[in-house]
């Protein structure tokens, strides 16, 4: 298997369907929804936490036309129905998370940490999603505290090189430099240790 390329999706207002209605569907909605997408579940029969999802239930069996328009799919339907997403998804140039079902996923999604602007995804390329959930629980819990005014200082200076023409290569250095200044002013040198 070649490597993955890993990507962050802007979906917000884009079509994404999830075929299939129950717990595991279900448990892909949070984070799309979180995303902004506009979602459809296709599926003859849904759990109450789809039901109650703000997303468009289409209560019936998979059509591959259902991908027309979709810029992602979730397939968590039995492999028969998965291979058909699969398929359709292949046909339509969409990339197609099918839960724990490698064979027919071309996007697999992994362990997310999610604090203070900040975004960590861990892939295991689809073979160990119990790892890359220990493996996000591990990093959620060594990111410092003051993540928040590391992000806003972060902010702070880009907006500052892209008006002075800092070139790229010269602004890791800068940074790790106004983020000691943080631990400076409050008596401490701990960012040093953490970023470099």
């Amino acid at each position: 298997m070649s490597d993955v390329f890993p990507v962050f999706l802007k979906l917000a207002g884009r079509r994404v369907v999830v075929v299939g209605g129950g717990p595991v569907a279900s448990s892909k909605l949070e984070a799309l929804v979180h995303a902004g997408a506009h979602i459809v579940v296709v599926a003859p029969d849904v759990v109450p936490a789809v039901e109650e999802a703000p997303v468009v239930v289409e209560r019936r069996p998979f059509r591959p036309e259902d991908l027309d328009g979709a810029w992602f799919a979730v397939a968590a339907a039995p492999p028969a129905v998965n291979r058909q997403v699969a398929e359709a998804a292949e046909a339509r140039g969409v990339f197609v998370n099918a839960v724990d079902d490698m064979a027919h996923a071309t996007a697999y999604l992994g362990g997310v940490v999610r604090r203070d602007g900040v975004t960590l995804a861990i892939s295991t390329d689809g073979q160990a999603p119990a790892l890359a959930g220990l493996l996000r629980e591990a990093l959620d819990a060594v990111l410092p505290l003051e993540l928040d005014a590391w992000m806003a200082t972060a902010r702070r200076a880009r907006t500052e090189w892209k008006a002075a023409g800092v070139p790229m290569d010269a602004r890791r250095p800068l940074l790790l430099s106004a983020l000691n200044r943080l631990y400076e002013s409050r008596g401490t040198g701990a960012a040093r240790e953490v970023v470099s």
